[in-house]
């Protein structure tokens, strides 16, 4: 029989502490119901999307390509490199190709040879890209290299018609498309995933509670010392430096569920929609609330001046206006104290206010120091 080398003695120990640290971390994600999970709540340092954009032509349109004269550049650029020489002076009268431009987001880890969607809008005066097909268009990313080529045909969601006497109807943007898959990977964008001996976890909502949370629960898996969250936002874990393992290893942290902390207590005002959203934790200290409306109703009509007979006047128009100023009257409301949101929505009902009101009385409530909560308007 053959010996068995020290390595392979050495590696089938941490195998099977490999296989151990699987089940156990199995059995801790059916044990915590109703957390959440740390890829719903934090993003990897490093793994990360990038943007791409080109600029190009799209051609075989209707009649409703554009004007304007960087697109008849480009247009005899293009020709240019195709061997054909557009005399100058000579007007193409391009009614059939738009300029555009195309973008995209670069998945992390995207090879390549994979497909990605990419979206075309117009960057002159094209009524529609309905029907057009897009020549093939370079994608660079912010140091200036190609990452991709797109080409393909357009999907345009919207439309539009017009009539001889100039009326006109458009549904949605007919000015912008998407091509699924239209563009194919040409280089890999590099990553720092696999360097280092540590992995970053980037919570999405900074939270201090959160961050020790999820400290404790790998330290918990992993065993003390592991984990250590550095500020609000971020946790370092020790990582295998191989990339195999490195991907199981954080398959398994990205599964375990932690129960986020409570967010800060917050009331969001939409000034432009009447819109009021109070967070759970919002508190109200007792105070008396009036509330009451001005209204002021102006009217105005016209009564007709006429002269007396013989009198050499003319007759004229004279407005008459009538101005009425009417305030509803009020009762005062005890306004809390409230210490749940039920609380708080039972009181604001009961000043019967609309909307535009109630973010009146909210503000006078954080200002008399009434309202625990932070006032946000947006």
């Amino acid at each position: 029989m053959h010996e068995v080398s020290d390595k392979t003695k050495a590696i089938r120990p941490l195998q099977q502490a490999c296989r151990a640290l699987i089940a156990f971390g199995l059995l801790c994600f059916a044990t915590m119901a109703g957390a959440e999970r740390i890829k719903d709540i934090a993003t990897v340092e490093g793994v990360r999307s990038n943007q791409i954009v080109g600029y190009g032509l799209v051609v075989g349109l209707d009649g409703t390509g554009d004007k304007a004269p960087f697109t008849d550049q480009t247009f005899r650029n293009m020709m240019n490199r195709f061997g054909i020489s557009i005399p100058t002076g000579t007007d193409p009268k391009l009614k059939n190709v738009a300029a555009v431009s195309v973008h995209a987001d670069l998945p992390a880890f995207s090879k390549p040879g994979q497909r990605i969607d990419i979206t075309v809008s117009s960057v002159g005066n094209a009524k529609s890209l309905r029907g057009g097909s897009l020549l093939m268009t370079s994608l660079k990313g912010a140091d200036g290299k190609t990452y991709a080529v797109a080409q393909g045909n357009l999907v345009v969601g919207g439309f539009g018609a017009g009539g001889a006497d100039g009326s006109s109807i458009t549904v949605n943007v007919p000015s912008v498309g998407r091509i699924p898959n239209g563009a194919t990977v040409e280089r890999a964008v590099p990553s720092g995933f696999g360097h280092g001996d540590t992995l970053t976890l980037n919570l999405s909502s900074p939270d201090f509670t959160t961050a020790k949370r999820v400290q404790d629960r790998i330290n918990d898996l992993l065993g003390p010392g592991l984990a250590q969250a550095m500020d609000a936002a971020s946790i370092r874990v020790m990582a295998p430096r191989e990339a195999s393992q490195r991907v199981g290893f954080l398959s398994i942290l990205e599964n375990l569920e932690v129960e986020p902390g409570q967010e800060a207590a917050k009331v969001v005002i939409n000034s432009r929609t009447g819109t009021i959203v109070v967070g759970q934790n919002v508190k109200v200290l007792p105070a008396a609330v009036t509330h009451g409306n001005l209204t002021v109703t102006i009217t105005e009509d016209f009564g007709v001046s006429q002269p007396n007979a013989l009198a050499g006047g003319d007759t004229v128009v004279v407005p008459q206006t009538d101005v009425n100023v009417e305030q509803q009257p009020s009762h005062m409301f005890k306004f809390g104290p409230a210490a749940t949101l039920n609380e708080i929505v039972r009181a604001v009902n009961q000043v019967g206010a609309a909307p535009g009101d109630v973010m009146a009385v909210l503000e006078a409530l954080k200002q008399a120091g009434a309202l625990k909560a932070e006032l946000i308007v947006i």
